[in-house]
Parts: C-alpha cells; structure tokens; sequence
C-alpha cells in the first residue's frame, strides 16, 4: 500500500537542500503518534539483531531547479511525495493527521497538503519490469589492510548486487511476516541503467555523523516469489529504506 501526497506552498517558491531525505524522513515521523514513531524508530521489525522499519518514500517530484552553487533544489509549482509500507496502520495515521493539519512544515517551509491519494499493491507478480522512484542501495561493510572499516557500495553490474538485495528482501520478509517464504528465490537485473543512473546522496541527521549514501535510479528487471516482489514493493528493494532509498513503480 502507498501515498501519494501533494503539496501546496502557501508561498512559492519552496527551497529545500538537495540532500532533503532526513528533512522528509523527519517530516513522517512528525506526523505519526509518539508512540508509533517510537516503535518504528527505535523498535522496529526484528530480524536476529538486525531491525527493519518497513517503509520508504520517492523523491520528490514537480517543477523545481537545482542551485547547485547554494546546494539548492527549488520548487516553483506543487510538488508529490510517495511513501510506500507493508504497515497498513503507519499510513492510515499518517494520512490522517495530514487531513487534519492546516499546514505542515518541511525543513521551515509552510505547506497546505492540497490531496493525498491512496494506491493498493497491484497483484502478485513472478516478473516486473520497474523504474526506481528512490535510489536503490546495497552495500558491505570491509576491512581495509589497516584495519579500518569501510563502506563498499555496490553497483547493480555487480553479481553481490543482486545477490545481498535478495537477501536484505528475505530478512524483511521474516521480521514482518514471522516467517520465511514459500520460496527464496528473487532477482533484479539492470535494464536502462548507466553512470547518469548514480545518485550520491548526503543523509544529515540533527545527531550524529553525516553518511554519503550511493545509490541507482533507472530501470530494472525483478524476478522471482510474488511473495518477495510484494514486499519489495511495499517495503522497499535493498538497504536504507527509510531513509529515502528503494521505492519502485511497477512498468508492466
């Protein structure tokens, strides 16, 4: 299940940094229950020490510009959020409290929330040609010949890309489900995927390090267990979800 949401400035234009995923993660949590945000935030989904919080969201999308001397992006018109869960209850509240607010506030922006729009998981599928509405990301973490750790991207031309998202999606799929699927077989294949397709990303929370994330737009081929798709579609392909990475639309 998903959201589309739009947003209406009460003053235009609307400026927002171009790295705006913790400003947007921020927003949703702000529009839960206390409760609710809490669960999902420090609680979560748990698969063995791991914990997933189950949703994601797009990019945003309407008319806007980059200033990328002021690192800028600068919306002109009305501009949608899609955001996307397996937890039906999660978007139903942030839905809610949406309707009820006058206005709502995104990184000191005032916005009216002019329509929100409710879209159902298409029917299960074996086979999906998609296009990436957020980065997909899966990376490792390494050790270098000093010791030291690092973070290794990987990109969807490598076999690990595929590879861990599979088994990031099979994690999910037991930490929400308490169970494992019928099947473990899933896939993703780049499609229309090039150099341009590479999003690097700055995620800044209030606390704590900044992390530059890399990350894939373009159009991929999925196959595998419906049952794997669905909740990839709903929860997000490969790692970051809430954070803005891995949300997907579904071509054929």
């Amino acid at each position: 299940m998903r959201l589309t949401v739009t947003f209406q400035a009460l003053d235009f234009p609307v400026e927002l940094p171009l790295s705006y995923n913790y400003a947007v993660q921020s927003f949703i949590y702000h529009h839960i229950s206390s409760n609710l945000a809490d669960f999902l935030h420090n609680k979560g989904y748990r698969y063995e020490k791991r914990v997933y919080r189950l949703f994601t969201f797009s990019r945003l999308t309407g008319k806007y510009k980059i200033e990328e001397k002021d690192g800028k992006i600068v919306f002109t018109e009305p501009f949608k959020l899609q955001i996307s869960s397996p937890v039906s209850d999660f978007l139903q509240e942030f839905a809610e409290t949406l309707a009820r607010s006058q206005d709502v506030i995104i990184k000191g922006n005032h916005l009216i929330v002019s329509s929100i729009e409710v879209h159902f998981s298409p029917p299960p599928t074996s086979s999906a040609l998609i296009r990436m509405l957020s980065p997909v990301t899966i990376y490792s973490t390494l050790l270098t010949p000093n010791g030291k750790k690092k973070v290794y991207y990987y990109s969807p031309f490598e076999p690990e890309f595929s590879q861990l998202i599979q088994k990031n999606l099979i994690k999910k799929y037991v930490s929400f489900y308490n169970k494992t699927p019928t099947s473990d077989d899933f896939k993703i294949f780049p499609v229309k995927v090039n150099k341009g397709s590479e999003k690097i990303i700055r995620y800044t929370p209030k606390k704590g390090p900044e992390t530059i994330v890399k990350g894939w737009m373009g159009v991929y081929r999925i196959q595998g267990n419906p049952e794997l798709i669905a909740l990839a579609y709903d929860a997000g392909l490969g790692s970051k979800s809430p954070q803005g990475f891995g949300m997907f639309d579904i071509l054929n």
